[in-house]
Order: C-alpha cells, then sequence, then structure tokens
C-alpha cells in the first residue's frame, strides 16, 4: 500500500479551506519520508518475506519489492525485522512501488571496499578460484586478475595448486567503469618479509637456536628462511657425518632448527649450523671406542690404501689394506668389500687430536697361520680347492684364509707343463702333499705329482742300456724325435741315430705318428733321458752279453758316448 494513499481523502490543497486536521496530517507525513536519490545504496528493513520476493522498507512512500533469488545467491534470507542494505534503482514504478536491488547494493559495496583498499594501499582478501591466461582469477567479491609474476616471491612453476586458496592482496590496478580489477600478493608478502625481517635482526644474535624454513637447496648448502632473512647451512655443518649432497639430508619446504653460527649485521649475513645442536662424537671418542674394542661399521669410501668405515655418523676409522687378511695379500680394498657393506672391526689405535683411528678387519678372527704347523705337517695329504691359476703355478685353497702354493714344476713327474690350465681348472677340487711350510713368511708350498710314484726311479730296470723297446714318434725337432715308450716316459731318437746314411731332417725319414722299435744306448734316471737308437738295431742280433765277450760292447759304449754327446748338447 502507498503511504500517501489516506492523504487523497483529506480535502483540498492548503490555503484552499482545507481541514486544520489534514493539514497536520500531511505535516507528519512529510517529515516522516526521507529524501533518497536513484543510484543510492540505502538502508531499509525487512518488513515481510513472500514465496517469490521481499518487502523492504527504506522511509520512502512505499515499499520496495526484491526478487527472493537475490538472497538465495548470498547464501541465506534476512529475518523480518533486519536491517540490510539495499540499491534505489528507481523511485516508482508502473505500480508506483520503489524499485531496489540487493544485488547491485552488494556489488557497489564491494567496489567501495576495493576502491578504499586501493586508495589506502591496504591488502583484500579472495578466493582463487581457477587458472586463466598470464596468472590467476581471484573472487574478491568482483572477479579480479592475479599475474603470474605477482603470485609469490618466487616463481610459482604451478599456478593449479593454488586453486582453492583464500590469499590476501593488494589493488595495483583499479579501473570501476571497466570492472577491472589487478592484484598483487607479492606486494603483501614482501612487506609481510620485511616486517619480520626487522624483527628478527632485533633478536637474532650468535648461538641462539631457532626454527626455520629450508628455501633453496645448492651443492654447497641449503638457505633457510629465518623469518624474513635467510641464512647459509653449508654442507659441513649439517651433520659431524659424511654428507653425500645435502638433499640427502634436508628437502625445500621442511621446518629446521638450527643454530646461528655467526651474524654480520652491516652485510645481514648469517651463518647456520645444524649438527651443532648436538656434541662433537670425538670428545668422547677414547672412551667409546678405545683399542681393543670390537664393533660394527660401514664402508663409506674406498682408496688404494684401505677402507674408510663410519663407526657412527660423523666418525670414521681406517682399515689399512695389511689389516684385512691374515692370509691374503690384497692389492685394493675392493678385493674384500664394498661401499655401503657392514663389517665388523677391531680397533686398533686412537688419535683423537688428529681425528683418526686405526681399524682391523683381520684381528675380529684369529690368525690362522699362528697355529698353522699343527694341522698340516710336511708329507702330510689334503685336499684342497683351486682358488687361482697364474703362469708358474696354482693357489690351492686348504680352508678359509690358508692357501698353498702348488708350484707348474710340481704338477707332473714326466709333462713338461707350459700353464697350469693345461692340468687343473679354478674350482676344482684336487688332493696334494706338502712340501714345505713356513710360518713366518705364511707360506705352503703344494704337490701334485708327488702323490704317485715317480716313474723314472725305475725306468734303468724296465728299458735297460741294449734292450730293443717299441714306441710312438710323438714330436720332431731339428736334432730328432722324441718317442713315446710309456705314458710319461719318452726317449729320444736322436737324428745321427736314425741312419747310416746322413740325414738333414727328421722328417726325411720319420713322421709324428710312426711306431718303431728301437735299440736303448743310453739311461740317465737323474736326469731323466733315454737315447735311443735305430741303426744300431743292425748291430744288437747277438745279446749285449756276447758282444761284450766279443768287444762289442766296448765298441757299442764308444758309440754311444758320442751319440749321449750329441744329446745333452742339442737337449741343452
Amino acid at each position: 500500500m502507498k503511504k500517501d494513499e489516506p492523504r487523497q481523502h483529506l480535502g483540498g490543497p492548503r490555503g484552499e479551506g482545507g481541514d486544520p486536521a489534514e493539514e497536520r496530517m500531511e505535516d507528519w507525513y512529510q517529515s516522516g519520508v526521507t529524501e533518497f536519490e536513484e543510484g543510492e545504496v540505502v538502508r531499509g528493513r525487512v518488513v515481510h518475506i513472500g514465496s517469490s520476493e521481499v518487502l523492504v522498507d527504506v522511509g520512502y512512500k512505499s515499499e520496495g519489492a526484491i526478487p527472493i533469488e537475490e538472497f538465495h545467491r548470498h547464501g541465506s534470507l534476512p529475518k523480518v525485522g533486519e536491517e540490510i542494505e539495499v540499491y534505489l534503482e528507481a523511485k516508482e514504478d508502473s505500480e508506483g512501488l520503489i524499485v531496489l536491488s540487493k544485488d547491485k547494493a552488494d556489488k557497489i559495496k564491494v567496489w567501495d571496499a576495493i576502491t578504499q583498499a586501493y586508495e589506502k594501499g591496504a591488502p583484500v582478501e579472495g578466493r582463487v578460484v581457477e587458472v586463466v591466461k598470464g596468472g590467476l582469477a581471484v573472487d574478491v567479491g568482483v572477479k579480479a586478475f592475479l599475474p603470474g609474476s605477482q603470485v609469490d616471491l618466487r616463481p610459482v612453476k604451478n599456478l593449479a595448486s593454488m586453486v582453492g586458496q583464500t590469499i590476501r592482496s593488494k589493488v595495483i590496478k583499479l579501473n570501476r567503469r571497466r570492472g577491472n580489477v589487478v592484484l598483487s600478493r607479492r606486494s603483501v608478502l614482501e612487506e609481510e618479509r620485511e616486517e619480520k625481517k626487522k624483527h628478527t635482526l632485533q633478536v637474532l644474535s650468535e648461538g641462539m637456536v631457532l626454527t626455520g624454513t629450508v628455501k633453496n637447496i645448492t651443492d654447497y648448502g641449503a638457505f633457510i628462511d629465518l623469518g624474513g632473512i635467510d641464512g647459509l647451512l653449508h654442507v659441513t655443518d649439517m651433520s659431524w657425518g659424511r654428507v653425500g649432497h645435502p638433499s640427502e639430508i634436508f628437502q625445500v619446504g621442511d621446518q629446521v632448527e638450527v643454530v646461528v653460527l655467526h651474524f654480520d649485521r652491516e652485510t645481514g649475513r648469517v651463518s647456520l649450523g645444524y649438527k651443532q645442536k648436538s656434541s662433537d662424537p670425538w670428545e668422547r671418542v677414547e672412551k667409546t671406542y678405545a683399542a681393543g674394542t670390537k664393533t660394527k661399521g660401514k664402508v663409506v669410501s674406498l682408496t688404494n690404501y684401505g677402507a674408510f668405515i663410519e663407526l657412527e655418523p660423523g666418525v670414521e676409522g681406517l682399515v689399512h689394506v695389511s689389516e684385512m687378511s691374515w692370509t691374503r695379500r690384497v692389492r685394493h680394498p675392493s678385493k674384500l668389500v664394498n661401499v655401503a657393506d657392514e663389517v665388523d672391526v677391531i680397533v686398533l689405535d686412537v688419535n683423537r687430536a688428529a681425528k683418526r683411528i686405526s681399524l682391523g678387519m683381520k684381528q675380529v678372527e684369529p690368525d690362522p697361520w699362528a697355529t698353522i704347523e699343527q694341522r698340516y705337517k710336511p708329507g702330510a695329504r689334503m685336499m684342497g680347492r683351486v682358488r687361482n691359476l697364474t703362469d708358474f703355478g696354482a693357489f690351492i685353497e686348504l680352508e678359509p684364509g690358508v692357501d698353498g702354493l702348488l708350484h707348474i714344476s710340481d704338477m707332473s713327474w714326466t709333462r713338461n707343463v707350459g700353464h697350469p690350465s693345461e692340468i687343473l681348472k679354478k674350482g676344482q677340487e684336487i688332493e696334494t702333499q706338502i712340501l714345505n711350510l713356513d710360518r713366518d713368511n705364511k707360506r705352503i708350498s703344494l704337490g701334485l705329482k708327488q702323490i704317485q710314484p715317480d716313474p723314472w726311479t725305475t725306468v734303468s730296470q724296465r728299458y735297460p742300456m741294449g734292450s730293443r723297446v717299441t714306441g710312438k714318434i710323438v714330436r720332431l725337432t731339428d736334432f730328432g724325435a722324441f718317442v713315446e715308450l710309456e705314458p710319461g716316459v719318452d726317449g729320444l731318437l736322436h737324428i745321427s741315430q736314425m741312419s747310416n746314411r746322413p740325414i738333414g731332417r727328421p722328417d726325411e725319414l720319420v713322421s709324428v705318428g710312426d711306431e718303431l722299435t728301437l735299440l736303448v744306448i743310453r739311461v740317465d734316471a737323474n736326469e731323466r733321458r733315454i737315447g735311443l737308437s735305430l741303426k744300431e738295431l743292425a748291430h744288437a742280433i747277438e745279446p749285449p752279453k756276447e758282444m761284450e765277450e766279443r768287444g762289442g760292447g766296448r765298441r757299442g759304449q764308444g758309440r754311444r758316448g758320442k751319440h749321449r754327446d750329441d744329446y745333452e748338447d742339442d737337449e741343452e
């Protein structure tokens, strides 16, 4: 209902004979109506809430109706009697009612607040709603633009991670007519940082412990944000132990408690420490790792001369190569250990002043050579495993930590072995005989051929001089042919004993593989030589005894002597 409706029934205008009572009523009404201008934001009181609209009395001639959807968009309906701010669009519509808007009032209110914040340089709060080209869209009551360069103090790689966050920013550009608002969160952070920096500089002092945030990590350390000021935590001050790279201990964003080691107020440089929160482990090393102590450690580094073992963070000791094995000559630590291996060690010596600890690995086990003579006696036969082959022989492992050398000359009575691999294979189990033992020099000599009888010890009985033998030619040389009489026993058929006629080369008369019947003209068991003759067979028809009676023995001996000299010369 319009407020001026009663006035229509009170008579004519003043000064035309109107009723005094009517004049008093009109004066009262006029005094209660507030003058408004269209386009203003005014305060009004909710008088009625309907299903589709809300009536608001702003003190004008009539109430204004606002669509109820405008209130739903803002989350909740007002209550009857509640005062709200509304926008006066028109004083009267076609029905004589004033036209009000809650949406426009809110927007004007927001714009007024943004304008005021812009003019005063005060921050505004808003929620990041989406990523847009070049930055972020932020809802501060109206949609504002936050450039990517103004999001943080440092470039943000993933802007999408900020969507949904509520942030504080400053308005750096404003065009109310076009509805453009540009924000800067960076300026707010810079001010906050400067404020924190002033406070930090006031309270900062050497020796104090405070908490900071890891801001950046480099090869040489980590920068810690202490609150407006950055301090450097050098890699050498991160741990009493060995640190390969700062990222092994810290990550960007970590909260870390540090000690202020040095602070220069003029330059603002701060040196920080992390390991200094605990005492230097070397101060108690003599008690913790006294000489003779058995402990465990981790291999952290290998050098040509030994392995460094970390006993605890900040305390390392050296196992020299000479202290790694009782039995093996270790040329490089990598032959026994690798980095990151856990090993048992014995503390040999401690020098706290020089921060050096000498360690031993072999001392963990008793020296097997200390009682070697009780377990291994010359002449005894032992089983062993071929551990390694060399040009001069083979090392046989008799027990863990105890190797013996089987020299190439002790591998066969009869074969001329060129390399141990002709007889043995690595990892092969064999039986050998102890030839000699030297405890002081930690050496054991082994023999393989000694476990079998030497066939040359009875060769004189089996192949007497003047006897006929049958053999196969196995090798030709410039001076003759070697004939195998039995496995391991060869004789030499010299070129001069092949024929009565001169021969330039043995292969003119014989070939490898030929089987011949020959006469034994010389036997020397000590030198392991047997001389054979093909041409002497013609003179050996009669038994040797009858030949001696007729002087043939002397003649044969003379010829044999000549051939023996030739044989020896050629062999040499």
